[in-house]
């Protein structure tokens, strides 16, 4: 997520400031104009007391059985138990452990198992989707690794971690920026967040470069083949046709969006994009669109240079004196708590701040600082079938969003 700071130690954390994102005055006036802070205070309630994990950064449920959840843990484990408060016992349903790299067995920080995401028709056909990291061979360099995998044929309750099957890897030149958020859309397809690559400051110009998949959000069909490639590109994806572009790309100039999530209302896609040493952004991704990384960090110049598509903006954005790197994102959707129907709600990873927002017509109409007491290592966000927002911390434990 970030350079120096993404999934780091509490003792590396910048201490920040105090006052809403919404009211910093080096912003641009224009981006909250008539935004409102009236939004309900909120509290993290443990979801699942009983239940620990390690470095627990994926939650949610897999279109098929309403009663059960799936934590995802960054050591490549991934865990299944019943959707109930007194769950005492998480069953493994997937084990890559072996052969996932991660801080503890030499890789960064910011490596590991980092996404999941459940086929719309798993029920029927047992697919599911991960993305994780592994380290350089004598062969291979180091980098990401874009698999479909299958529950067993013996007991659908499990995983089968032989039926790995590669849809792509991509190169990843430094340890940290991998990205990856999963998320199929309401259309079908599957959105996939990369990083641009690592380091600092986009050294290879990524952000630009529609010629690699780092930096961008793709889109891809898992149900079809095409081209000798194990899934096809959508025929309206917008870089179809331009000469030097991957088909596959659906966004771009994306500097490290982590986590990302489409709103179950109105399909719009969201993202926490984490910036460089100054900002911290929140976009909102639609088909074609340019979010200016490495030219602008958010809305602010950064390499500079002129942009081949126009920027598009973020939402909203907060600078480094009220966090350090963006954790995002789910939109309440739920029937439990009306009064947080339609409030995205992200966090900071670093500093522990909570925010939420609500935006119309592409600008933001709400956003306030929503908790009380912080809790920095908010490493996600996920929900249930019922839309109910869930929050993953680095204590290893799981939260549910509520009303304060």
């Amino acid at each position: 997520m970030k350079t120096t700071c993404l999934l780091a130690l509490a003792a590396l954390l910048i201490v920040p400031t105090t006052g809403a994102c919404v009211r910093n005055e080096n912003r641009p006036r224009a981006m909250f104009v008539n935004a409102s802070t009236d939004l309900p205070k909120v509290k993290l309630s443990h979801a699942f007391a009983a239940l620990k994990f390690e470095r627990p950064l994926w939650i949610g449920w897999d279109n098929a059985s309403r009663d059960v959840l799936y934590v995802a843990e960054q050591t490549g484990k991934v865990y299944r138990f019943e959707h109930k408060e007194g769950v005492a016992v998480a069953r493994l349903f997937l084990d890559l452990s072996d052969r996932v790299y991660r801080w503890n067995n030499g890789g960064h920080n910011e490596e590991g198992f980092l996404g999941l995401a459940f086929h719309p028709k798993f029920k029927e056909n047992g697919h599911f989707y991960v993305h994780y990291s592994m380290a350089r061979t004598r062969t291979k360099p180091r980098r990401g690794v874009m698999s479909r995998f299958t529950v067993s044929k013996a007991d659908k309750t499990i995983a089968d971690p032989e039926s790995e099957r590669v849809l792509f890897e991509v190169t990843q030149p430094y340890g940290n920026h991998n990205g990856c958020s999963l998320n199929f859309g309401p259309d079908g397809f599957l959105y996939i967040s990369l990083g641009d690559g690592g380091a600092a400051n986009d050294p290879h110009d990524y952000g630009q470069n529609l010629g690699t998949m780092l930096a961008k959000v793709l889109r891809i069909d898992v149900d079809k083949e095409e081209n000798g490639k194990p899934y096809a590109v959508p025929a309206d994806n917008p870089f179809v046709k331009r000469k030097g572009a991957l088909p596959e790309i659906w966004a771009y100039g994306l500097r490290n969006t982590w986590r990302m999530c489409f709103d179950s209302k109105t399909g719009d896609l969201i993202g926490g994009d984490v910036g460089q040493n100054m900002w911290e952004f929140v976009v909102l991704i639609k088909k074609g669109s340019n979010h200016g990384w490495a030219i602008k960090e958010g809305s602010h110049d950064f390499k500079g240079g002129e942009p081949v598509d126009p920027i598009s903006p973020p939402l909203i954005e907060y600078s480094h004196k009220e966090g350090v790197s963006i954790t995002g994102g789910e939109v309440y959707r739920g029937s439990r708590h009306k009064s947080l129907d339609g409030i995205y709600f992200y966090a900071d990873y670093g500093t522990g701040r909570f925010w939420g927002l609500k935006y119309a017509n592409d600008k933001v109409t709400h956003a306030a600082e929503l908790l009380e007491t912080r809790k920095p290592g908010i490493s996600s966000f996920g929900v249930d079938a019922d839309n109910e927002v869930f929050v993953c911390c680095f204590d290893g434990r799981i939260y549910r969003v509520e009303p304060r």
